[in-house]
């Protein structure tokens, strides 16, 4: 098997599957007690869920299943991602109940709201509040610091993997500013 610069067996740029599944590189779901595990799921989607986020996504613009696929996982802050499996059976429902319809645009199909489906949103703000809030700290300050570390690994990795040599070390400088900082809030101690 040939390593990378790092000297490390892992094949592309990203989280995507290597010599050893999808999900990060082993030793950083090592650092999270992970390793050989699934990551741990999201919030549970309900049934509905993903008619509710189609229409809710479409009364912002016109969009082809792949952008609304994308949307919805930005909108749920990547938590959830529904497969085209779902999106696009879903979307044929829609277009039969006549709430959304799609149109030819540069060469591209688009689906948008009918007038139907623009009532429909408009009748039912609740339902579509309820698909995002599982996703939603609506405001709260949440203390799950293994999501954020997570994110910062990824970035961390695509540095590692696509950056280039000043990058690389502006990063290091960053990193290190960052545990200079979280050993300083320790050194604080305990709040009263």
């Amino acid at each position: 098997m040939s390593g990378n610069k790092w000297g490390q067996p892992w094949q592309g740029s990203g989280w995507g599957p290597g010599p050893w599944g999808a999900g990060p590189p082993p030793w950083i779901a090592g650092l999270f007690g992970m390793a050989g595990q699934q990551q741990p799921r999201g919030p549970r989607v309900r049934r509905g869920d993903v008619r509710a986020a189609i229409l809710d996504v479409l009364s912002s613009q016109p969009m082809n299943g792949y952008q609304i696929i994308q949307q919805i996982a930005d909108r749920s802050g990547g938590a959830w991602k529904p497969s085209p499996g779902s999106v696009y059976p879903t979307l044929q429902q829609l277009e039969d109940e006549g709430l959304v319809e799609g149109a030819e645009v540069e060469g591209r199909r688009l689906l948008q709201l009918t007038s139907d489906g623009r009532h429909y949103v408009a009748d039912h703000p609740e339902e579509m509040a309820a698909t995002w809030r599982a996703f939603d700290t609506n405001g709260e300050e949440t203390h799950e610091l293994k999501p954020v570390i997570g994110q910062v690994m990824a970035a961390v990795w695509q540095v590692v993997m696509s950056g280039n040599r000043q990058q690389q070390a502006e990063a290091a400088e960053i990193l290190a500013d960052a545990r200079r900082k979280l050993y300083g809030l320790l050194a604080e101690g305990d709040p009263e």
